[in-house]
């Protein structure tokens, strides 16, 4: 079955055409950095319009990479939600009108069951059931994988997601947007231990997450600082950022002991950070769990991933109809 994935749910349009649901024949990823760096943050109205502007190009260009036509689709799969409702819209809207025009079958797909799914575009790819972490701009949550499509969420973050923490600390540091990689930057020539960053736990015992006190604990220290160098700077990345990977990586550890579950998959545009891939991998490695954590590129917002969790609905028998819309709070479990 080839399928053609579209994604547009926050600041990258993306497209990408998959062949038996693994086999990536293309895939396509415009960026916003440059629309949305000056202000240090995604502006929604500012990515629906880039995403008008670039729908079209994009879906032609995974097309042409794939050696493609509309005729050769057995079906479209697109991102229904989460995400900003604009942006959905815009993805929504394009690939109804290509499943009508064609008479292509289509599917609206959550957007971390795509992060999850990606695990399964590597050659090594995870057996059910698995614990996956999925860390992103706009979410961080754990989830029972049991068997294929079937989720139950054991833990989420009550505030900022950690990607949304990387991207407002980076803008208080000064280093630009996006955040993650411009904190990983500097974080590379701190300290990690040189400030103590407070660890969120819940007084409910649930293993949840939450990064605005940490957020504000950087807002602080900077302000009371004044003027930091680049030193400073340094440091407070390089805490900071531990800070985050220890709360990730301490509360999958304790979900998948508690749940007897030795199989772990990290994705999400955070997993792409270094420090996390290594002290989880690190971890796993000594109590023997397994870990997969896809490669950089299929980590971020894509359309193959997209495509993949498609594939297998499409190939269950879903159909999603034409009266389909954008859900902007769609949630996987």
């Amino acid at each position: 079955m080839i399928v053609l994935g579209i994604e547009t749910s926050c600041d990258e349009t993306a497209a990408a055409v998959l062949d038996g649901g693994r086999k990536i024949l293309s895939s396509v990823v415009a960026s916003q950095d440059d629309v949305h760096g000056p202000y240090g943050g995604v502006v929604p109205e500012l990515a629906s319009r880039r995403h008008l502007e670039a729908i079209v190009p994009v879906v032609r260009r995974a097309l042409a990479e794939a050696g493609m036509g509309l005729s050769d689709l057995d079906g479209i799969a697109v991102t229904q939600g989460p995400g900003l409702v604009g942006s959905l819209l815009v993805g929504c809207s394009a690939a109804k009108a290509l499943s009508w025009a064609h008479g292509t079958p289509l599917v609206g797909v959550n957007h971390l069951e795509g992060h999850i799914y990606s695990a399964f575009l590597e050659e090594r790819a995870p057996e059910h059931p698995f614990l996956a972490l999925v860390v992103s701009g706009g979410h961080t949550a754990l989830y029972v994988v049991e068997t294929p499509r079937r989720y139950v969420r054991v833990g989420q973050t009550r505030d900022d997601a950690a990607g949304e923490a990387f991207d407002k600390v980076a803008k208080l540091l000064g280093l630009g947007y996006p955040g993650g990689p411009a904190i990983e930057r500097a974080a590379q020539g701190g300290n990690a231990a040189a400030i103590r960053f407070p660890t969120a736990s819940m007084s409910d015992g649930a293993p949840d997450f939450s990064f605005s006190g940490i957020k504000t604990a950087v807002s602080l220290h900077v302000r009371k600082a004044g003027s930091l160098s680049t030193a400073q700077v340094a440091d407070v990345a390089a805490s900071f950022q531990a800070t985050v990977v220890k709360t990730l990586v301490g509360k999958s550890l304790r979900a998948g002991q508690r749940l007897g579950i030795r199989r772990l998959v990290l994705t999400g545009g955070v997993a792409a950070n270094t420090a996390l891939r290594q002290v989880l991998g690190a971890e796993c490695g000594e109590r023997g769990w397994e870990l997969f954590i896809p490669s950089r590129a299929l980590c971020t917002d894509n359309a193959a991933m997209i495509a993949a969790a498609g594939h297998d609905r499409l190939e269950a028998g879903e159909r999603a109809p034409l009266t389909m819309n954008a859900d902007p709070g769609m949630t996987l479990a």
